[in-house]
């Protein structure tokens, strides 16, 4: 059976999964390939001027009407018609500006993340020769964070840019700071627990700066030793914040225990849950998840949502399982970055998730036919469309790759929802 056809818009029923040849600016509909559901849709059709149109065979749930047909709906009032026709249009126009408004929340949210970041860069490479102002930049940095977090009642978590080759260290560093420091605040720690986990949390790893490139870009399985030596970067990391007398004691034991394990069964000491505090077992949680996303080259990555699944069915005598099921309830089950394929057929990326909200996260759609920069943006819920399943961005087709232009490295940052609720 033939996947589409090209039929007369008077052979179209309700049911049929249409692609309109028109230009996006020049028809009412938020896509231009989509379900029939009502006959006003196909009076608009006939309205815009067109004989012919593609009907998808495979998502139709009906075949087109025979052309020697004649079409059996009986069609609603003009002016009921015109007022679909109108509804639509403010509809088209309102996603528009949500699209124009959440690009420009992004870029505000990117511009923040990028100052973190070069922050973040920055205190890292004055800790050997100047450990006490790394401190107090970053206690600075903690701090900013924190004012923002809690002061926001809608926040909205947000899809970044890519990480600079090299400069994994900074990116993985602060996104484990960002989740571990909401998550934090969604366990209604108080502020000073808070600032404590995000300053573990920026330097958990700084041990690695005392592991040889040679040993840690090291493309081939490692030998024995190579993995005992990775395995004391914890330790490392605190000989080199010794040098920091202003570092606060209560955020030393995370950074050394941040890949200790609930069973004993971690390293570098093999401490049990008995013996690990609760920022050491929330670090290990966010810690694991993201290093899932992006293993050093010894791994395979997950995309977020398999490294989700993973930990929860995988950790559950290793992490803590409360930990794990707040940050899933707080990413959604469709974290930002996930490249999806929606239940229309389209392809699409999840682009930001509202905590308040999680049900409803913004969805990027592809549409060959609607410019790039005016790509709509869904609320899945009011369109009724839902999600089919995950893809890995290297099944896009190449056109649909770079309209979406998936992350290779998912970071998330944080930013208000300044739209009224």
């Amino acid at each position: 059976m033939k996947k589409s056809c090209k039929v007369s818009v008077h052979q179209l029923q309700v049911g049929n999964f249409v692609r309109l040849p028109v230009a996006w600016k020049d028809h009412p509909f938020l896509f231009s390939s989509f379900h029939i559901k009502q006959a006003a849709q196909i009076e608009l059709i006939k309205n815009l001027g067109i004989e012919h149109v593609i009907v998808d065979l495979e998502r139709s749930d009906v075949a087109p009407l025979h052309a020697d047909a004649v079409n059996p709906i009986k069609l609603p009032p003009s002016a009921e018609i015109n007022v679909l026709k109108n509804d639509m249009d403010q509809y088209k126009a309102e996603q528009i500006e949500v699209q124009k408004k959440l690009r420009r929340d992004i870029h505000k949210t990117e511009q923040n993340f990028t100052r973190s970041v070069a922050m973040m860069r920055s205190l890292i490479s004055k800790l050997r020769n100047r450990p006490l102002n790394a401190v107090d930049d970053a206690k600075d940095l903690v701090h900013t964070i924190v004012e923002q977090l809690l002061n926001s009642d809608n926040l909205v978590l947000h899809l970044m840019s890519d990480a600079k080759q090299d400069e994994s260290i900074y990116y993985h560093s602060l996104n484990v700071a960002i989740l571990s420091m909401l998550i934090a605040k969604e366990l209604e720690w108080d502020r000073s627990e808070i600032e404590t986990v995000g300053l573990s949390a920026l330097f958990h790893d700084v041990g690695k700066l005392k592991v040889p490139p040679q040993i840690l870009k090291k493309s081939t399985p490692w030998s024995a030793p190579e993995l005992n030596f990775i395995k004391q970067h914890p330790l490392l990391g605190i000989e080199l914040l010794k040098l920091a007398d202003n570092f606060p004691q209560a955020a030393l034991a995370p950074i050394t225990n941040h890949h200790e394990y609930l069973d004993g069964s971690g390293y570098p000491k093999g401490l049990k849950e008995e013996a690990l505090d609760k920022v050491s077992q929330l670090i290990a949680v966010v810690n694991e998840y993201d290093s899932l996303c992006y293993p050093s080259q010894q791994g395979k990555a997950r995309m977020p949502y398999a490294a989700l699944g993973h930990l929860y069915k995988q950790y559950k005598t290793k992490l803590n399982q409360e930990y794990i099921g707040k940050m899933i309830k707080m990413l959604g089950i469709y974290p930002p970055g996930s490249v999806v394929e929606l239940s229309s057929g389209q392809y699409a990326m999840v682009m930001s998730v509202n905590l308040s909200k999680l049900l409803c996260p913004k969805i990027l759609v592809y549409d060959a036919l609607v410019p790039k920069d005016q790509a709509p943006i869904v609320d899945l819920e009011i369109e009724g469309i839902s999600i089919v399943r995950c893809l890995p961005p290297a099944a896009l087709p190449e056109k649909v790759h770079e309209y979406l232009n998936p992350r290779e490295r998912v970071s998330y940052y944080f930013g208000g929802d300044s739209r009224k609720q």
